[in-house]
């Protein structure tokens, strides 16, 4: 008996029609039957169609009035957004790819040819779109036994499909993220053999699927995979070195890898912030080039903050990734310790002063950070560390509140202090500016305009001959 899902969507039931009318076989293929399967939505729809993709998606659009359908000759597929759905129409095709390029040699295949070239079996499900049999699921490769097996196999030998398509080993771990699917052992060995292949897909889409990755429930999954497979040191050799470093195992993993991981897997539970889980990533990042032996310490890694931070931007400019996140990042990774050191000795509220103006509108990610960095195994210790941040917190309100310090802006602006010492721009007024910031952090005077004032005219002679 011939298996059907049942595909309550309007949109799809209107393709189909004209599909009839036109006599063309139309199947909805991928990822809509996948997550229709297992019960999720998706807005992404790829329609396969026995002959002319690019003439039937022309078809559809004008249908449906619309003329924003975008041709790809070179790929034989055109795309049509909908409001919220993105369609993709294509021939059914069989292709391979040039050694060394991405760049598909296409030819018209049958139905079956075009599953065979999918990523995975759970990708290769089709449903037909005709009247006579709508909803009918043909499945020659048994992904759904894989999909309810959480399995991700190859529909052909994974070396032909990850030769064919070597972004596809990006796309295992991605999945196996983001489903909590298993991948067969194969799967993986093909992907440690082919890794090198990684290096003719563009820098953008590598980015894209490591992102996903960490955008996923459990990131680890999927770098963990990364590092099994040697697929780790080609996409993120930082990350890569971070293994088999040694740390002293009081809060956290004695291995800098497996306690990143942990740390990532842990801040997901409290954001989607997918450069908050970046930040959780990168942390340590510094930690093998600052790593050094301390007789009675142990390993140490003095610096390994700053160092990290001053590394993300390489990092960023390496992978392609928006450099308008560069700053977010660079600031928690260099200030992650600075809670931490305020709860090893007395939170005085001069020190919070300085954390919060330092962090501004970040602290509350950087406690989350900090809070996720706790990977140590003994409950007592990670209970006590977790009690002591609330203290830290509470103190922080407490001095928020009085002090205004979030996103903190000098009470007397450098225009000021240039008409009220006679001062042209310049470094004398950028150190009277900062001997007021200091006093304000110091608690010596509040967070306000007169008293900011009053303190300038008791040191401005002072400071003025310090630069003379």
């Amino acid at each position: 008996m011939k298996q059907r899902i049942h595909i309550q969507e309007p949109l799809l039931q209107q393709i189909g029609k004209l599909a009839d009318a036109e006599s063309v076989r139309a199947f909805v293929v991928g990822g809509f039957v996948r997550d229709e399967i297992l019960g999720k939505q998706v807005k992404d729809i790829d329609i396969v169609v026995v002959g002319n993709g690019i003439e039937f998606g022309q078809k559809v659009a004008r249908a449906l009035e619309r003329s924003n359908l975008v041709v790809f000759e070179n790929f034989g597929t055109a795309m049509l957004q909908l409001d919220e759905w993105k369609l993709e129409f294509v021939g059914a095709r069989k292709e391979s790819y040039k050694k060394e390029s991405r760049k598909p040699i296409v030819a018209v295949g049958t139905l079956e040819d075009d599953l065979s070239r999918r990523d995975f079996t759970v990708n290769a499900i089709a449903a037909s779109l005709l009247a006579e049999d709508f909803g009918t699921i043909i499945d020659p490769f048994d992904g759904r036994l894989d999909l309810e097996a959480k399995i991700l196999k190859t529909p052909l030998d994974p070396v032909v499909t990850f030769d064919d398509d070597p972004l596809r080993i990006m796309r295992a771990f991605r999945f196996a993220s983001q489903l909590g699917f298993t991948v067969e052992p194969s799967v993986l060995e093909a992907a440690a053999k082919m890794s090198s292949r990684l290096k003719i897909i563009s820098q953008e889409r590598i980015s894209d699927e490591f992102l996903k990755i960490i955008a996923s429930p459990q990131p680890s999954v999927g770098m963990k995979l990364m590092y099994d497979a040697g697929v780790m040191e080609i996409v993120f050799p930082e990350v890569a070195q971070l293994a088999g470093v040694d740390q002293r195992q009081d809060y956290h993993h004695k291995d800098v890898f497996l306690h990143t991981l942990k740390v990532v897997d842990n801040i997901c539970e409290s954001t989607d912030n997918v450069w908050l889980r970046m930040a959780a990533l990168l942390h340590d990042i510094a930690k093998p080039r600052t790593k050094a032996f301390k007789e009675g310490i142990g390993w140490t890694f003095h610096g390994h903050e700053e160092l990290g931070a001053r590394m993300v931007k390489q990092i960023f400019k390496r992978m392609k990734l928006p450099f308008e996140h560069i700053k977010f990042v660079e600031k928690l990774v260099r200030l992650h310790l600075r809670p931490m050191a305020l709860v090893d000795g007395e939170v005085t509220d001069s020190a919070v002063r300085r954390l919060l103006f330092e962090a501004g509108e970040e602290i509350d990610d950087l406690m989350k950070l900090c809070r996720a960095d706790i990977t140590s195994k003994n409950p007592r210790l990670v209970e006590q560390v977790r009690k002591n941040y609330d203290l830290v917190i509470k103190k922080m309100g407490e001095v928020e509140e009085k002090d205004r310090l979030r996103n903190w802006q000098p009470p007397v602006k450098g225009e000021e202090i240039m008409q009220v010492c006679g001062l042209e721009p310049g470094r004398s007024v950028g150190l009277l500016k900062d001997e007021i910031t200091e006093a304000i952090l110091d608690g010596r005077i509040p967070n306000e305009h007169d008293a900011a004032l009053e303190y300038l005219l008791k040191i401005k002679d002072e400071v003025l001959q310090r630069v003379v």
